[in-house]
């Protein structure tokens, strides 16, 4: 008999995903400093080096901080390293990816592992509903989100939530505050990337008056302005190294010290904090602080990019529509339809840009249709017609949208910059990733998460 070798296996009910269900398994140690200890697996993703922030931390001075991860999936468990410095082994065989059955041993520096499975299974919650609050989505992976926010709003858990850029990281702090019993206090949003180096803390913990040059009023700052609510910390990967132990105690002990002060202030606030960076990674780059960031990841939410997930496009776009209809034709009830031949090609579209591209792409399609049809004339992405604009340094008209958030006409300056350099770069070193990421300074996994976010394809080492 076929022994079964799946890693999740999703159970429907009339069609529809009711809930998954994940075969449980263990890491075993067989030899090494760790010689004995071991890991039950019951969760989805699971991660094993010498860092605290890891599932499996090994004493191992070989290991590297965050050495590899185990992922359950439909077709089984698949092993990754994690850009380790030196490598994971399935006998004599490097891996960068690998699917691993029960029995297989592997080893990390000079520690033997091997992966054995365990009787039983984990029952993982889907939501009932396609939606919360602001999010949207049928699919398996987001009603699984949805039932983890509902289980974890009404507590003063810590949240990260990670994700690519535009995936609705901010939708998803929004929905954990409004689901709250802090939805009746404020809300406040703060860009970790916007702010001056110099004035972060400034903006972060506040100021007394006199503190510095122009500082002629006291200012609180955002934590002291959320206080009694929530404070959404946005790209939180972009904090100064210099300023994460001051965060950290303000995590800690829920108070802060204003600049120039000398006392402290109690605040009562419930942190989320969001990126688009691998935190892990910086952690092993000396970059994050690991205490930082095992304060932070008590609850980890990680959104899929929206092609992983293009079963949910017909209803985002159905809901994008509803806006621009209610917008443009208030009161009248009138409605976008959108063919079935788009909605196809808007399926079978990457989108490197998630959400926020797909809701800009329609939202501009409508604004500019002539009736309340829309073709694949009308929806395809400007990005598979014309070429890239050319980054500023011409006409930077080219970046500014009436209703444009000066956040997202950055990020589009960034998108170009970053897939014009990725595929120059990896163009020039015949794309071999290891000499690429050696010339542009980044790690290999970096580097590989950025061609892949933007669609570049890598020939390996």
């Amino acid at each position: 008999m076929t022994q079964d070798t799946s890693g999740l296996t999703t159970l429907f009910v009339d069609d529809r995903a009711t809930k998954r269900r994940l075969r449980r398994a263990r890491l075993v140690v067989l030899d090494g400093p760790d010689r004995g200890k071991d890991l039950l697996i019951e969760r989805e993703r699971v991660t094993v080096g010498r860092s605290l922030i890891c599932d499996l931390v090994l004493g191992d001075k070989a290991v590297s901080g965050t050495h590899f991860e185990i992922v359950a999936a439909e077709q089984g468990f698949v092993l990754r390293d994690l850009d380790s410095t030196n490598g994971t082994f399935c006998g004599d065989l490097r891996v960068r990816e690998v699917w691993i059955k029960p029995g297989t041993v592997l080893r990390a520096g000079q520690s033997q592992l091997r992966f054995e499975p365990v009787q039983g299974t984990v029952d993982i919650e889907l939501s009932s509903d396609d939606r919360f609050h602001e999010l949207v989505g049928k699919s398996v992976k987001m009603r699984e989100i949805f039932a983890t926010l509902a289980k974890v709003a009404s507590s003063e858990l810590t949240v990260l939530i990670r994700g690519e850029t535009g995936t609705g990281k901010e939708l998803v702090a929004r929905a954990l505050h409004h689901a709250s019993r802090r939805a009746r206090s404020p809300l406040v949003v703060q860009d970790c990337s916007s702010i001056p180096r110099d004035l972060i803390e400034s903006t972060l913990f506040g100021h007394e008056r006199g503190a510095f040059t122009g500082a002629t009023e006291r200012h609180r700052g955002s934590f002291e302005q959320a206080d009694g609510g929530t404070i959404f910390l946005d790209e939180l990967g972009e904090l100064d190294l210099a300023l994460q132990p001051k965060l950290l105690r303000v995590l800690e002990n829920r108070e802060i010290k204003r600049v120039g002060g000398d006392r402290q202030v109690p605040v009562h606030v419930r942190v989320v904090a969001a990126t688009n960076r691998d935190l892990r990674q910086m952690v092993n780059d000396g970059t994050f602080r690991e205490d930082l960031y095992y304060r932070l990841s008590v609850v980890t939410v990680d959104l899929p990019a929206l092609r992983e997930r293009p079963e949910d496009i017909p209803l985002l776009v159905e809901g994008f529509l509803a806006d621009v209809a209610a917008r443009r034709w208030p009161g009248e009830g009138r409605s976008f339809r959108v063919t079935p031949e788009a909605l196809t090609r808007l399926r079978m579209y990457a989108w490197p840009g998630n959400v926020r591209e797909l809701k800009n792409t329609v939202e501009r399609a409508a604004a500019l249709a002539d009736g309340e049809e829309l073709g694949v004339s009308d929806l395809v992405p400007s990005s598979q017609r014309t070429p890239p604009p050319a980054l500023p340094g011409g006409d930077a008209h080219q970046f500014v949208e009436e209703g444009l958030p000066f956040k997202e006409a950055k990020q589009r300056v960034l998108d170009v910059f970053e897939a014009s350099y990725l595929k120059s770069l990896l163009d020039k070193h015949g794309g071999n990733i290891t000499r690429s990421a050696n010339a542009a300074g980044l790690t290999r996994y970096h580097l590989r998460e950025l061609a892949k976010h933007h669609g570049i394809r890598d020939t390996g080492e």
